[in-house]
């Protein structure tokens, strides 16, 4: 709202509070107004109004704020909001992103960075875009979240005060054709299984769960004994396990409210876990002091928990040795989701045992899975109704047959 001020000289100050700026501190600005000789004080009065809502909307605009450059007010958000209010892992991953966005618009004041700014590193880095580690084509995916932390840092702005539009509204990110999903097949997983009992037990535990599961790698590492209840044969997913650089290896909760969930076992499962419980108490025995007790199921050599990557590496190298593709470790996840949803079981089911927020999200992932689950049941169909199958099948009477057989060609040739 802005404020008048008459001064002595016969001039007007007019006061604009434009919020924070990324110190904190309020910013204000000020215009001067002087009358034209001979007007009334109702003719400065009401051109006095006019001047200040005027002023009031070029501030607004962002005429005047936000002159700090994108870089600079992104740290900032970095330490007043990202790291008060994200987990250690996404602001790690939004820290990565910066690699990317800073080069494109870092330099540029924040009130200055168009749509078409943010559009061309958008259209850039999926045209042009390699990704660090396997020099592919970056995907769809990538390009999103790097828009989204884009998004992120204006909403903040704008909350601030210091703008009143956000640019990423009218970005597109084009689509790209899906890739097909990596699934290790059913021979895949038997090969996998015939060849398991020569790894160490931990991995044993680790590939059948994940399969039998579904759950995500951080979820499996966070995993605690306590958790596993043999009397029913159930296991409670309750936390996850998570790494990052500044961190290391910490304790987190689940990725949603809804992935804290409850799941039945086999017999065969639980067994296996029995075994393992007893070969890992007589690890922890003959370490003594040594054996740091967190109580999870995957640990490292003295008990303390796995590194996340550790499944990963384990994984492919035991690919490697037995001639199976390695498909990456989330696979065995989306293998959990293929089988439940080959065998008929509805999305809801699916999406609950899988974790998802949203049954949305599942329809998503597994759109395809779904539709040939759906296609074969056309067969079902047929097959449970195979006495109609005769249906639209009568043969044409003989009088309406023009054919001719091979007597009545003897016939006419004679």
């Amino acid at each position: 709202m802005a404020t008048i001020r008459k001064r002595s000289e016969g001039t007007y100050q007019i006061r604009v509070s434009c919020g924070y700026g990324v110190d904190g501190k309020q910013r204000k600005q000020f215009k001067s107004y002087k009358p034209e000789p001979g007007m009334t004080p109702k003719q400065i009065e009401k051109e006095l109004t006019r001047q200040a809502v005027l002023f009031e909307e070029e501030c607004k605009r962002g005429q005047i704020t936000s002159a700090v450059k994108f870089e600079k007010f992104t740290e900032q958000w970095f330490e007043e909001y990202a790291k008060v209010n994200l987990r250690p892992a996404s602001y790690a991953r939004m820290k990565q992103f910066t690699k990317r966005v800073y080069p494109a618009i870092g330099h540029k004041r924040l009130d200055k960075i168009t749509a078409r700014d943010i559009q061309k590193f958008v259209t850039d880095m999926l045209v042009n875009g390699k990704n660090m580690n396997t020099g592919k084509p970056l995907s769809r995916k990538t390009a999103v979240h790097h828009l989204s932390f884009i998004s992120d840092v204006f909403s903040y702005a704008i909350r601030m005060g210091m703008l009143t539009d956000n640019p990423c509204r009218r970005v597109y990110v084009p689509k790209q054709e899906q890739d097909e999903k990596q699934i290790y097949t059913i021979d895949e997983v038997k090969k996998l299984y015939e060849n398991l009992r020569s790894e160490p037990m931990k991995y044993q535990v680790y590939l059948l769960l994940a399969i039998y599961s579904g759950y995500r790698r951080s979820e499996m590492l966070g995993l605690e004994w306590k958790d596993i209840d043999f009397e029913n044969n159930i296991i409670h997913v309750r936390r996850t396990s998570q790494y990052t650089a500044e961190k290391g290896i910490y304790t987190d909760t689940t990725k949603t409210r809804k992935s804290k969930r409850v799941s039945k076992m086999p017999v065969s499962i639980m067994n296996l876990l029995k075994h393992f419980k007893a070969e890992q108490e007589a690890e922890a025995a003959q370490l003594g002091t040594k054996w740091e007790d967190h109580d999870r199921l995957f640990t490292k050599w003295n008990g303390a928990p796995m590194n996340p990557q550790t499944p990963f590496e384990w994984l492919k190298g035991y690919c490697e040795r037995i001639g199976v593709p390695f498909r990456n470790i989330h696979s065995l996840r989306h293998l959990h989701a293929s089988l439940l949803i080959f065998e008929g079981v509805d999305v809801v089911a699916v999406s609950s045992d899988m974790g998802h927020s949203v049954v949305g999200t599942t329809l998503n992932l597994y759109s395809h899975m779904f539709q040939e689950a759906k296609a074969r049941n056309c067969d079902a169909i047929s097959n449970a109704l195979s006495f109609t199958n005769d249906i639209g099948t009568e043969e044409e009477s003989p009088a309406e047959d023009d054919t001719e057989t091979e007597t009545e060609q003897q016939v006419l040739a004679l």
